[in-house]
């Protein structure tokens, strides 16, 4: 299983970036590989560049810990096994340490998922800020 980890300092309040990225249905506003998106508060389907799509569970949406954590259940790629997990962390001065983590199974997607999310974790402070 392949561990991929991401992060980025964004000049902007915690409250408001874990607003967003606790936004389940509303990730393709800010992850540029995910140019479509549905779903609710425990389920979404994502559709990635290319017209791929992905079933998603929410395991954890935590606004104490501001950590947002959700599961791949299924859909067109072959995905054994996937976790991705955000953490929103107060940096002081109305900064936000955001940390965005994935394991994912087979490790073969690793490299495809590392582009894609550290992307996203920059484009995260350009949407908000």
């Amino acid at each position: 299983m392949a561990t991929l980890r991401s992060h980025a300092l964004i000049e902007c309040a915690p409250d408001a970036v874990w607003k967003v990225v606790s936004d389940a249905p509303n990730i393709s506003d800010w992850f540029p590989a995910i140019t479509a998106s549905t779903g609710d508060d425990k389920h979404r389907t994502v559709t990635l560049e290319g017209g791929a799509q992905l079933q998603e569970d929410v395991v954890l949406s935590d606004p104490q810990l501001r950590r947002f954590r959700y599961r791949v259940v299924g859909g067109d790629l072959s995905i054994d096994s996937h976790l991705g997990t955000i953490d929103v962390i107060d940096a002081g001065a109305d900064r936000s340490l955001v940390v965005y983590s994935t394991d994912i199974e087979p490790e073969a997607l690793a490299e495809t998922f590392d582009q894609a999310i550290a992307e996203a974790v920059e484009n995260l402070a350009a949407y908000l800020c």
